[in-house]
């Protein structure tokens, strides 16, 4: 056997590869928006339920998305930059709620905020319970999703080069007057895609939520809740528009991406 047969056999092997991965990834997804795509389309014009519990679902991830934008972004910059006291540490803890399973998340969310404890016991006196909350919603969509921007929002910053900051630094800029007149406009695509990203796994979280608030009913646990009542062909046009909801920040982010590979700018 020459080179080039072993060449073209180690190729074919690959590409043999890829396509079993990549029909893996992709067959349970397209027969789950085939089988009920067309009737969860249909539902949302006569099922309250499913509209209510979308536009919960598209509301409170929207909200812990604009709230994570907010304050996540200067703890990004803060990072890139090499500003913040034992970065190392900080990055780790960030990081870690990606790293535990959903549902001790909201374990933790509860411990933390529910009703037994000084915040949610304080919160509740005043009127603001938690638990079964839209609020408690946003908050494990928070908690579990703004890892993901926080992290990309750093990759972003940190793609800046720091010498345009220290250029308007000498023309009198602060370093936050001078991060949000230069460094920000640079990566705001990189900014923009992070959000498109943490809003996206918000909209999908099940586990955490669940600890927290069965009802109101965001889709994934309304998808859960029917299966198990009612079966599988009672979920499947839930779990499809949800699937439906997913691929429009995916469309977004490979936009972005597409307009970023030709140097066009974003409008």
């Amino acid at each position: 056997m020459n080179h080039r047969t072993s060449h073209r056999i180690a190729t074919s092997g690959v590409a043999l590869g890829s396509l079993m991965l990549l029909a893996l990834l992709v067959l349970p997804v397209g027969m789950l928006v085939m089988r009920g795509g067309v009737d969860g389309v249909r539902q949302l014009g006569s099922d309250p339920e499913l509209r209510a519990s979308l536009a919960l679902t598209a509301f409170t991830a929207t909200a812990a998305t604009m709230i994570t934008v907010l304050l996540g972004t200067p703890l990004a910059w803060l990072l890139a930059r090499g500003r913040m006291p034992a970065g190392t540490l900080v990055s780790a803890l960030l990081d870690l709620p990606l790293l535990i399973p959903h549902p001790v998340a909201g374990i933790a969310l509860l411990l933390a905020f529910g009703r037994a404890s000084p915040i949610g016991g304080t919160l509740e006196r005043a009127g603001l319970a938690l638990v079964g909350s839209p609020f408690a919603i946003g908050l494990a969509m928070l908690f579990v999703a703004a890892p993901l921007y926080v992290s990309a929002a750093r990759e972003a910053i940190a793609r800046v080069d720091h010498r345009y900051e220290s250029v308007a630094r000498t023309l009198g800029d602060s370093p936050w007057r001078a991060a949000w007149r230069v460094t920000r406009p640079l990566s705001s695509r990189g900014l923009l895609a992070a959000g498109v990203v943490m809003w996206a796994r918000a909209v999908s979280e099940f586990g955490a939520i669940v600890i927290l608030t069965y009802n109101p009913k965001v889709v994934s646990i309304l998808s859960y809740d029917r299966f198990n009542a009612y079966g599988l062909d009672a979920a499947l046009p839930v779990a499809a528009v949800l699937v439906l909801l997913a691929l429009v920040p995916l469309l977004v982010l490979r936009s972005l991406r597409a307009h970023a590979a030709l140097g066009e700018p974003v409008r």
